[in-house]
């Protein structure tokens, strides 16, 4: 994190702070936050700021609206979860720039909060347009990002305005940010990244980025299909991508230049059909039935990862080994979830996940708080993960 101002170096004083935040939370029919994840995770940077009071600016987006006001995609829902996880009352605005935007923040004592309308109702944003940008510098004085999961998007909020104003990065980022350098950047030896999901196609450049950096690289979900079948095992009726058996073939050869010992499954759960309590057997991977489907990696397949994991400093996690949504298909991914939590909880481990269905994963084995870091930041994780710079943070760095 060379170079990158945190919130602590920042004096914020009674200043007017921008704080970009991803309050882009899941909502049910009637409106009401249904996880307040997103809000749990910023509340120090919240309370960091009103305990030096800062007259604190909320800009956040939510949902799609293509730079059009969209009445059911407002902010507006989230003023009283905002108030009630503060302790205090959050002012909104009908708008996040103009005189609505500015007469509130005018009106703002020091220590208290402003919650501006979705920042995506101006098209300016997406475009990162440099008026828009500068529209939004007006209302604030300084300029803080507690938004890592949207900091792999070139946007007006995310680039444009941390280049007018002194900048920091939140205490939330700076968490995710140590975390993901002590799984890849710098990380205790030796590491083990566990990948799964559906296709290689989308985790090329994950794959490509962790063999140079990862000891032991165990591949599972229906991507190690893949895998299989470019070694030229029959996989069956399950779910690969044929045309990617040639890449497959690649990255295995890389991995043994590198040095990095790539795990595959070596016997399978396989079923006729992918459905909660489906007649399932276990069989070893030469021996896949021509009829039936790879739905979980076998229990053999989940020691060999297993007796890895009480011996790596560092795991690294993306990803369920399995269709862990229907049971028992997710007998393998509870299982080193489990391992590994129990590694952390020992001391013996760091332990690093995020990344799309991952986060669900780890709470359906019970374990998503017993990790040391669990990201919720999806698409800018994974980004992260592949080795590539983030717009959000390089904006930051000085």
């Amino acid at each position: 994190m060379t170079g990158l101002p945190l919130l602590t170096d920042l004096d914020v004083g009674a200043r007017k702070v921008l704080l970009r935040l991803d309050l882009n939370a899941p909502v049910d029919l009637q409106g009401l936050i249904t996880d307040e994840t997103r809000i749990d995770r910023v509340l120090p940077t919240l309370r960091s700021l009103a305990d030096s009071g800062a007259r604190t600016v909320i800009l956040s987006h939510f949902g799609r609206p293509k730079g059009k006001t969209v009445a059911d995609l407002s902010l507006g829902f989230l003023k009283q979860p905002l108030s009630r996880a503060i302790g205090n009352e959050v002012g909104f605005a009908a708008d996040c720039t103009g005189p609505t935007a500015a007469s509130l923040v005018k009106s703002l004592e020091p220590g208290a909060f402003a919650l501006l309308e979705n920042l995506r109702f101006h098209p300016g944003e997406e475009a990162n347009d440099p008026i828009f940008a500068v529209a939004l510098a007006r209302l604030g004085d300084v300029y803080v990002n507690d938004a890592f999961s949207v900091s792999h998007r070139a946007h007006a909020s995310v680039v444009g305005l941390p280049a007018l104003l002194p900048r920091a990065a939140g205490l939330s980022m700076q968490a995710e940010l140590e975390a993901l350098d002590s799984a890849i950047g710098s990380p205790r030896r030796p590491v083990m990244a566990i990948v799964g999901g559906a296709k290689v196609s989308t985790k090329l450049a994950l794959l490509g980025n962790l063999i140079a950096k990862v000891d032991h690289l165990a591949i599972g979900g229906a991507m190690a299909n893949t895998f299989l079948a470019a070694r030229g095992f029959s996989i069956g009726r399950s779910l690969q991508e044929a045309d990617m058996r040639d890449t497959a073939r690649q990255i295995l050869a890389a991995a043994k230049s590198a040095g990095c010992e790539i795990i595959l499954p070596v016997d399978a759960v396989v079923a006729d059909r992918l459905e909660s309590g489906a007649p399932s057997t276990t069989v070893d991977v030469p021996k896949i039935p021509a009829d039936k489907m790879v739905l979980d990696i076998g229990p053999a397949s989940a020691d060999q990862i297993g007796e890895r994991i009480p011996v790596c400093k560092t795991i690294l996690w993306n990803g369920p080994v399995g269709a862990f949504e229907f049971p028992p298909f997710d007998a393998a991914t509870k299982a080193l979830a489990q391992a590994t939590a129990a590694a952390t909880k020992a001391g013996r481990t760091i332990s690093v996940a995020g990344g799309g269905d991952t986060v669900a994963a780890l709470a359906h084995a019970g374990v998503a708080d017993d990790f040391t870091y669990v990201s919720t930041a999806g698409g800018a994780f994974l980004e992260w993960l592949e080795g590539k710079t983030l717009p959000g943070v390089a904006a930051l760095q000085i």
